[in-house]
């Protein structure tokens, strides 16, 4: 299994510091918001990657390297502009090739181990796979409806959510992924979506998912990247004074 790592768009949530430097080498606590996917998936076995770059792309480029220094092997590849998810996956195709594909946005924190769940997916390489998390306030997020072991449904950022089922950022496919992001429609916003790619294998019966019992940090936003960084220093045991 290969993984990608997307690194790309223009990060305006983040500006005005995004308007020079790519969201993704920015820090969290005391590295690299990009540091923590990539040893994601280097923890979980996955450690042959491509990082899909953007805007200032060079800087992910020369902060990364190789890999060798997380553990990993990277190749790259580019995405213009903000075409969305799926349309930076799409990016990758040549690179990933033919086998099953782990998928994580460079802005991804967790705080469990994801071996299980994509050993799950190794054992049984078919359709997709997502991770969910329950949240306080869902509307920020693709949302999933499930009933008992199936996904029936996944929203994007809902005005009124049917669960408080996050989807996160981190998605498991077979080979036919790309086949579906080359059939996909522009959304309103003029983006591939990554929620109809999952939906499209919802549709055909083959999502799986599963629910995680630890942390999960979004840092895509000046708020979201402030709470990640606390969660990451209060992990490591750092105390905060008054």
């Amino acid at each position: 299994m290969k993984g990608v790592v997307l690194a790309g768009g223009l990060g305006t949530r983040l500006g005005p510091m995004t308007g020079v430097v790519n969201k993704h080498v920015l820090d969290l606590f005391d590295e690299p918001m990009i540091h923590f996917p990539v040893r994601t998936l280097a923890k979980a076995g996955v450690t042959d990657l491509v990082v899909v770059v953007g805007r200032h792309g060079d800087q992910v480029r020369t902060l990364l390297g190789d890999g060798s220094a997380l553990g990993v092997s990277i190749a790259y590849a580019h995405q213009e502009g903000e075409g969305g998810i799926a349309d930076a996956l799409a990016r990758a195709r040549d690179q990933v090739g033919d086998g099953p594909v782990c998928v994580i946005l460079g802005d991804q924190v967790y705080q469990d181990d994801l071996s299980p769940y994509v050993e799950a997916f190794r054992e049984r390489p078919t359709g997709a796979r997502i991770l969910l998390k329950q949240v306080e306030d869902a509307r920020r997020f693709g949302v999933a409806t499930v009933d008992g072991d199936r996904v029936t449904a996944i929203e994007e950022k809902p005005p009124r959510p049917r669960s408080d089922l996050a989807v996160t950022g981190c998605y498991m496919y077979d080979a036919r992924v790309f086949d579906i992001v080359s059939g996909l429609e522009p959304s309103a916003r003029g983006e591939l979506e990554i929620t109809d790619v999952n939906n499209a294998y919802i549709a055909s019966g083959e999502m799986a998912f599963d629910v995680l019992p630890g942390w999960w940090a979004d840092a895509g936003t000046h708020a979201s990247k402030l709470k990640a960084s606390i969660l990451v220093a209060l992990t490591r045991g750092v105390t905060f004074h008054a």
